[in-house]
């Protein structure tokens, strides 16, 4: 009875540490391919995300980081206190935002310049 016992911890040690290499390596290859960040700018749109609206800029967990610029834009970004319904106009709130953006210097999702007029893609 004994010989059965010792057998049975074996197989089920060995299930076990087979289902835990198993889901190590679903978890290492969850990390090597990344979401790829796409700008739509037929559409306006950075993965589904409209690119007008109201706008919160947070400093960690944003929904896009953006970086200023002053030439060659993917957006140009219109700051207005009412109706941000078109392309490039963006409306900043404190709550209830359409998406949230973070300043970046580097490696951004897309990069804007702020103008007073024409906002969209240029």
């Amino acid at each position: 009875m004994n010989f059965f016992r010792r057998r049975w911890a074996s197989w089920l040690s060995l299930a076990i540490a087979a289902l835990a290499s198993v889901t190590l390596f679903a978890r290492a290859n969850a990390q090597v391919s990344p979401q790829v960040a796409s700008f739509n700018a037929s559409s306006c749109q950075f993965n589904g995300i409209n690119l007008y609206g109201d706008v919160r800029v947070v400093s960690s967990f944003p929904d896009i980081t953006v970086k200023k610029v002053t030439s060659f834009p993917d957006l140009n970004v219109q700051w207005v206190s009412s109706f941000p319904d078109s392309c490039g106009k963006w409306k900043e709130v404190s709550s209830s935002a359409d998406f949230t953006i973070q300043y970046v210097d580097s490696f951004p999702d897309i990069e804007i310049e702020e103008v007073s007029s024409f906002p969209g893609v240029p």
